[in-house]
């Protein structure tokens, strides 16, 4: 079954503490956290303070993606805020390698994360060394987006790459992640599925991620 991980961007910040105990409570694996600067994407959503906070009260794995310029000057502020999992982008990494050990060497698992626009086959020589790589299935930026079709032919390309190299990555897709499209990415080879307008406009979210988690079988 693939790990689930609700993205707080979409959970309701006026009952925020309500949100991540629900998270808490239900069968989900990870926290998803975007962190966005306003000039790699066109948003602005929260930093470390924020992530400290939560870290307070959440009980699982904090999975932290960044959507900035030059990351390399955070990740010591990051992991002290309590990330698990630290998450750059390819495009934002003119150094990616150095990144990569960077976050392995703070006691973080360390990913990549694609752009839609963004071929599979540039991670090639770096496969090896990191933990995880994140397709994103939407442009980032904005929550509630559709996803985009050609992202899954993209996650089958990714497993065929690491099972070629003996990487043990794990496949993360974030963005437009639906109950309906849930099984066709796990089959494709996702490990892990970020779902947040999903998970947090559903009247039931507790249910929707058991749902979600279900979608392997």
């Amino acid at each position: 079954m693939p790990l689930i991980a609700p993205s707080i961007l979409s959970a309701d910040f006026l009952n925020l503490g309500r949100d991540i105990e629900m998270v808490n409570n239900s069968e989900a694996d990870w926290f998803h956290l975007d962190v966005m600067d306003g000039r790699f994407v066109p948003n602005i959503s929260y930093g470390m303070s924020i992530i400290k906070t939560m870290k307070k009260k959440a009980t699982k794995t904090f999975d932290v993606h960044l959507m900035i310029v030059e990351p390399e000057k955070y990740f010591a502020e990051f992991k002290d805020a309590g990330a698990d999992v630290l998450t750059v982008h390819y495009e934002a990494s003119t150094h990616l390698h150095r990144n990569i050990q960077a976050i392995k060497a703070l006691g973080m698992k360390a990913g990549v994360s694609l752009n839609p626009h963004t071929p599979v086959h540039v991670l090639e020589d770096i496969i090896a060394d990191v933990d995880l790589v994140l397709i994103m299935s939407v442009n980032p930026g904005f929550g509630g987006q559709k996803f985009i079709p050609q992202a899954l032919e993209k996650v089958k390309k990714l497993r065929q790459m690491i099972t070629a190299s003996g990487s043990h990555a794990l496949i993360e897709v974030d963005g437009g992640v639906t109950l309906d499209n849930a099984p066709s990415l796990v089959a494709a080879g996702a490990d892990v599925l970020v779902a947040g307008n999903t998970v947090f406009s559903s009247p039931d979210p507790a249910d929707t991620i058991k749902k979600l988690k279900l979608a392997g079988k």
